[in-house]
């Protein structure tokens, strides 16, 4: 066993290393960027099938502009980086919804829950993840415009991940899916039909418990997290199949105050999209090559933000998305708010999107989330409280 009581409480002290920390955040980014003007020129890699499977689950990310895979403390690490589930012991469930793109009046909407536990057994945390994502109703013609019908399309995946300690300071953590995509009837509807595939997630989380860099004393303050996610075959439907969105994702996070009433956490994500297509558009490379020659196409995405919270009960949230401008037209570039508040066993997280320009489909989405953590962690682990 490689926990203790001691390992479990809190550690409260004043120290601030405000300074280091912010500096390294500021050079990933610079770093980043330049990668990313680098890549300006870079062919487009094209777009995958179910990129439902890349939005974020979880309100508190959200509020941090969608930057959680170095932080990964909660359940929602299960979207972001299983690994992280390696150092969670208490039982937790996480509830999530939000209508998707509500200017257009579309009736999309996403809706998600998730469970995870420790087993002792396994030394090992377990979790199961349910998202849906609703792609309203059409209407059915033939050649002629006349109708025929209607139909409902949705998509949604089934997660199992587990996750444990190799070390004090690392964890390592796994995923498999079961993805399917319901676009409608399949008679005389030549690229529609229903579309089924799974899926693996593949990722570390590094949480250093000493750790010096010159005068900064890191320990227990910073992590680092990588994913590979969404690794597995293609989407395949009636007449035609399409990639699933393979990202490789790097994370770092930290906290850059804490003391007995105060913490300001931060989080900054870099991710890029392993999907290679042909010049038609139509041929793509398949997963173990486009591990490799994804990285020579444009698609990627930067994201960070803050975390404050006071008392550990009530949380502001701020961060920005960035994608390059040749990318998507830049639609998805955007700020975001949030707020957190904790009550007992309950977390309720809500978060809005701040698009940077005029008529952005993300804009006025609004994102709630609702976590409970049952605080049973201890009990689990047979450590007596302390009288």
């Amino acid at each position: 066993m490689k926990l203790s009581a001691k390992n479990l409480a809190p550690r409260m002290n004043t120290r601030f290393v405000l300074r280091p920390a912010l500096q390294a955040a500021a050079l990933i980014v610079a770093l980043l960027t330049v990668y990313g003007a680098a890549y300006a020129q870079a062919p487009l890699g094209g777009q995958p099938a179910v990129p439902f499977m890349l939005i974020g689950p979880d309100s508190r990310a959200n509020g941090m502009g969608d930057a959680n895979t170095g932080m990964a403390e909660d359940l929602n690490a299960v979207h972001w980086n299983p690994a992280g589930l390696a150092f969670q012991y208490d039982r937790q469930v996480s509830l999530a919804f939000s209508r998707w793109l509500p200017q257009f009046n579309a009736d999309l909407y996403y809706a998600r829950g998730a469970y995870s536990q420790y087993v002792p057994g396994l030394q090992s945390t377990i979790a199961v993840d349910f998202l849906l994502f609703n792609l309203g109703q059409f209407v059915r013609t033939d050649i002629q415009g006349r109708e025929l019908g209607r139909f409902n399309s949705f998509e949604f995946a089934i997660t199992g991940a587990i996750a444990t300690q190799v070390t004090d300071d690392i964890g390592i953590g796994a995923g498999i899916k079961y993805i399917q995509s319901n676009l409608g009837a399949t008679a005389d509807n030549a690229g529609g039909g229903v579309g089924q595939t799974v899926a693996f997630d593949i990722s570390a989380l590094w949480k250093p418990l000493k750790l010096k860099i010159g005068e900064a004393d890191l320990s227990d303050r910073i992590s680092f997290g990588v994913n590979l996610k969404n690794l597995g075959p293609s989407m395949t439907y009636n007449q035609f199949s399409d990639p699933l969105p393979m990202q490789m994702r790097f994370g770092l996070a930290g906290t850059l105050i804490r003391d007995e009433f105060n913490e300001l956490n931060f989080a900054v994500d870099y991710a890029k999209q392993l999907v290679r297509r042909d010049s038609t558009g139509t041929g793509f490379d398949r997963v173990i090559p486009a591990i490799f020659t994804g990285w020579g196409t444009r698609e990627f995405e930067l994201s960070g933000g803050l975390e404050y919270w006071y008392d550990r009960t009530v949380a502001l949230r701020g961060g920005y998305y960035f994608e390059p401008a040749r990318v998507s037209n830049a639609i998805r570039n955007y700020f975001t708010v949030g707020l957190g508040v904790r009550f007992d066993i309950f977390e309720g997280n809500f978060s809005y999107v701040l698009p940077t320009q005029v008529n952005n489909p993300l804009a006025n989405t609004l994102r709630f989330s609702l976590m409970v953590n049952f605080k049973d962690g201890k009990q689990l682990l047979g450590i007596k409280p302390a009288k």
